[in-house]
């Protein structure tokens, strides 16, 4: 379902020796396979996300999403890429402030071209899974932060996206909620067949994840799931 193979992004510092923000990275993913990824801050981590989701071009290597090598995508196949194919929770919460919390939640459904209806019909039963049902009639100003949250998670996984990236999507939210939303990612992989990288410094998702990778200096190191919480601790 996704493939990295010699992934590399630097960025210029000044006269300094460029930021080696992604340095030959490669990595495979399988339908149904939910890999935790973390390490410290500005270690490449969204950066990688933003490769694979074609909103960064690559200094080299190839990013392969379900068969497409996004590298070689127009910017117009590259959205529906993430409109249809891709669910992309960002750390930063982007919602319409003065649409309910079920309208943003169908707004990918909405850009597919489904009409209002069948929109809410649809993005509905993830707001519920999500605790908000009570919610959904709510305007997105009216939502707290962690609420904002679920809601853009919700949207994410409206369209049954094949990859879904996640980007400390439990950051804002306590602790039961967040066992709730890394409970419902892993549900999707097995119920759906849909592989989730999940960057996270929360140290629950490793009980939920195949795998747990650490990205150091722009490199992935692998590690055994039971160990992320010293991981995260010691950082």
């Amino acid at each position: 379902m996704l493939e990295l193979r010699d992934l590399v992004k630097h960025y210029p510092a000044g006269d300094g020796e460029p930021v080696r923000a992604v340095d030959g990275v490669s990595l495979v993913l399988g339908p149904g396979e939910l890999v935790a990824l973390h390490g410290p801050s500005g270690s490449g981590k969204t950066t990688l996300l933003m490769l694979i989701a074609a909103l960064l071009r690559p200094d080299s290597g190839t990013v392969i999403v379900d068969g497409k090598d996004v590298s070689t995508l127009s910017e117009r196949q590259a959205a529906h890429l993430r409109l249809c194919e891709l669910g992309y929770v960002r750390q930063a919460v982007h919602l319409l402030a003065s649409a309910s919390a079920l309208d943003n939640a169908a707004l990918k459904l909405m850009g597919t071209g489904l009409d209002v209806g069948e929109a809410h019909r649809r993005a509905m039963p993830l707001l519920e899974r999500l605790g908000l049902g009570e919610r959904a009639r709510h305007r997105a100003e009216q939502l707290s932060m962690g609420e904002r949250q679920r809601v853009m998670i919700a949207r994410a996984l409206s369209t049954d996206p094949k990859l879904v990236l996640a980007d400390e999507p439990t950051s804002n939210l306590d602790s039961a909620r967040a066992e709730e939303v890394l409970g419902l990612l892993a549900d999707v992989c097995r119920e759906r067949r849909t592989a989730v990288l999940l960057v996270t410094h929360d140290p629950r998702a490793a009980a939920h994840a195949d795998r747990v990778l650490a990205l150091r200096d722009g490199r992935l190191v692998e590690h055994e799931p039971d160990r992320l919480a010293f991981a995260v601790r010691a950082e």
